[in-house]
C-alpha cells in the first residue's frame, strides 16, 4: 500500500539535489586552511599598521628614528603573519570557516598603546570576506 503514495522523482529535482551536492564537494575542497589564512591575515596587518602608524601615527621621535616605517612593517609580515594565528579561533564548516581575531591593545612604550583589533571573517571558495572589524585608536602621549 505504501508503494503507491510514493512518486519518482522528476528529472529537475535529481538534477538539482546532484547539483548541490556537486557544490558542497567543490567549497568542501576549496575552504581555506588555516595556513592560508595565517598568510591573508598578515597582510591585512601590513596594511593596517602601516596606515595607523606610519601616516602620522608616530611620534616625533620615533619619526626621527625610523626612515622608512612602510617597509619596516613590512619586513614583520611573517611575524604578524604568526600572530594572527595565534590570536584567532577557526570556527570549521567543512563547506566554510569563520574566523575571529582579537589583537593588540597591549602597551608597547609606556606612552605608546598599540591599537586593538577585532575582525570575523569568512572563508569560503579560497576566498576571505571580511564581514565585521573594529578597532580602538590605541594610545600615544
Amino acid at each position: 500500500m505504501l508503494i503507491g503514495l510514493f512518486r519518482k522523482p522528476s528529472a529537475n529535482a535529481v538534477a538539482a539535489v546532484l547539483a548541490l551536492a556537486a557544490s558542497g564537494v567543490a567549497l568542501t575542497f576549496t575552504n581555506p586552511s588555516s595556513e592560508d589564512f595565517k598568510s591573508y591575515a598578515g597582510g591585512q596587518l601590513v596594511s593596517l599598521i602601516s596606515d595607523e602608524l606610519c601616516d602620522g601615527g608616530l611620534p616625533m621621535v620615533l619619526q626621527l628614528w625610523v626612515k622608512d616605517c612602510p617597509r619596516l612593517i613590512l619586513d614583520q609580515e611573517p611575524a604578524l603573519a604568526e600572530l594572527a594565528g595565534q590570536f584567532s579561533r577557526r570556527l570549521n564548516f567543512g563547506f566554510a570557516s569563520v574566523y575571529t581575531t582579537e589583537i593588540g591593545g597591549q602597551d608597547l612604550l609606556p606612552t605608546l598603546r598599540l591599537p586593538q583589533y577585532s575582525v570575523t571573517t569568512l572563508g569560503i571558495a579560497g576566498q576571505f570576506v571580511i564581514l565585521h572589524s573594529s578597532s580602538d585608536a590605541g594610545k600615544i602621549e
